[in-house]
């Protein structure tokens, strides 16, 4: 029986992904393959219109964006409120000293990498920590943790890993050993992680964030190890590639832009199924050396499903719309095939699938807009404790309206009966439920046609 159900479960996944691929334009497509960022605690114009309008696929914060817990669980709320997609919600939070949420933010401080790996070595130690900052994490409505650190504490003073004490441990095993309980324990709270820097960072001398690292004469392949270990026994998360130019692997491009390391090293090698991503585009490892443009197409010809930047405008316009418009253009000069579009978009989907994602009430309901009745926007909206819904049918039968939380939980039926045509109001009241800030949905459902629509509450 289990066997059958996983079959059934397979075929319904790939009629959704094949309905799905078939459904978005090609714009639309390349959208969910860009994240960016934005500077302050409120989204701004730009990010507003990137989400709604060019079906931007993910979004990652920083420090600066968070104050406290009810700001940035009300600001991720929003971010999923303004999506044509549910998008990939993500943070930097390894512990130590790379954690976004932390005691200056209302959260509370955390374990190194380093502290759990190297001074402890313990198995309860490392998931207790994890789980923690899990918890953090699906409170405040993020869905990806861009995190564990999978790179081997080869030189302690290594500028970007070791001396910051982001590496577990110095013995790839042990590397491998606690970055699979951090993933397990964040997973079971249905966070995604994602191994970051692909083929290794542990024992450069230089920090790519400020400039060209050549890891040629220091690392080794027992850097793989991590990666080569948890691949095998099945993790499919997301893998961050690096901005790491070893010239035994590509005497040409660093990790991040190359296909011999990204496509044949990491998918066909070892075996990676899961999402690529790159680190952050904006490093001058990428921009003292490569054009906006060149990068741009070396990234996604690589083999990366998702380019990462940490900023929301490029000459003061939406950098978003300049990707989108620069990998378009390349896939129809044939530059990019649109199989590497349609590679990267099939993954992407499976994954924020496989994680609840895509399970909202807004996917579990039918888009089409019925013409025998009209469901109005509730007013007002956003809305303090109570609001109005309305609607307009054309028809009598029977109806029903429903409220739902952002994961699709139902939360009550304010509706359940025959009804004739014409208009009806219907009032809400959130107190009754002890409902806190966030986005909601309501939807009405007839014998001919469903509609849903999103609410905001804010307390």
């Amino acid at each position: 029986m289990k066997k059958i159900l996983s079959i059934i479960f397979v075929l319904f996944l790939f009629g959704f992904l094949n309905n799905q691929l078939q459904s978005q334009t090609l714009r639309e497509r390349i959208g969910q393959m860009v994240w960016t960022s934005f500077s302050g605690t409120r989204l701004n114009d730009t990010i507003k219109i990137d989400l709604q309008k060019r079906n931007l696929g993910g979004v990652i914060l920083f420090a600066g964006n968070i104050t406290s817990p009810s700001q940035v669980r009300y600001l991720n709320d929003t971010i999923k409120m303004f999506a044509k997609t549910p998008p990939f919600i993500a943070v930097d939070q390894e512990g130590g000293r790379i954690a976004r949420l932390s005691k200056s933010n209302g959260f509370d401080a955390s374990y190194s990498a380093f502290t759990l790996g190297t001074t402890f070595n313990i198995e309860d130690s490392t998931r207790k920590s994890a789980n923690i900052m899990a918890s953090w994490l699906k409170q405040s409505g993020f869905n990806v943790n861009l995190a564990p650190v999978a790179d081997v504490n080869v030189n302690p003073n290594s500028p970007a890993i070791g001396k910051l004490e982001r590496s577990y441990s110095q013995f790839p095993q042990l590397v491998a050993n606690h970055a699979a309980w951090f993933i397990n324990e964040f997973n079971k709270q249905n966070i995604i992680a994602c191994l970051k820097h692909f083929p290794g960072h542990g024992s450069a001398l230089q920090d790519s964030h400020l400039g060209f690292t050549d890891i040629t004469n220091t690392w080794t392949n027992s850097e793989l190890i991590p990666y080569q270990s948890l691949i095998s026994t099945g993790y499919d998360n997301i893998v961050m590639t690096g901005h790491l130019y070893n010239s035994k692997l590509d005497v040409s491009y660093p990790a991040s832009l190359s296909k011999k390391v990204t496509t044949d090293l990491l998918r066909s090698q070892i075996g990676f199924s899961g999402v690529a991503i790159t680190d952050g585009m904006s490093m001058q490892a990428i921009t003292n050396n490569y054009s906006f443009e060149d990068a741009v197409e070396l990234a996604v010809n690589a083999g990366n499903d998702i380019l990462l930047y940490t900023s929301t405008l490029r000459n003061g316009k939406s950098l978003a719309n300049n990707l989108i418009d620069i990998i378009e253009q390349r896939v129809l000069s044939g530059k990019i095939s649109q199989s590497r579009i349609n590679e990267a978009y099939t993954r992407i989907i499976n994954l924020k699938s496989k994680f609840g994602l895509l399970t909202s009430a807004k996917y579990l309901t039918s888009s089409s807009i019925p013409e025998n009745f009209k469901l109005y926007q509730n007013y007002p909206n956003p809305f303090n404790t109570n609001t109005t819904i309305s609607y307009h049918l054309d028809f009598s039968g029977k109806v029903s309206l429903k409220v739902f939380d952002i994961l699709g939980r139902e939360i009550t039926t304010l509706v359940n009966s025959e009804q004739n045509k014409g208009f009806y109001t219907v009032h809400f009241d959130s107190d009754v439920f002890n409902l806190s800030s966030g986005i909601y949905y309501y939807s009405i459902t007839t014998e001919k046609a469903i509609q849903t629509k999103k609410m905001i509450l804010v307390k």
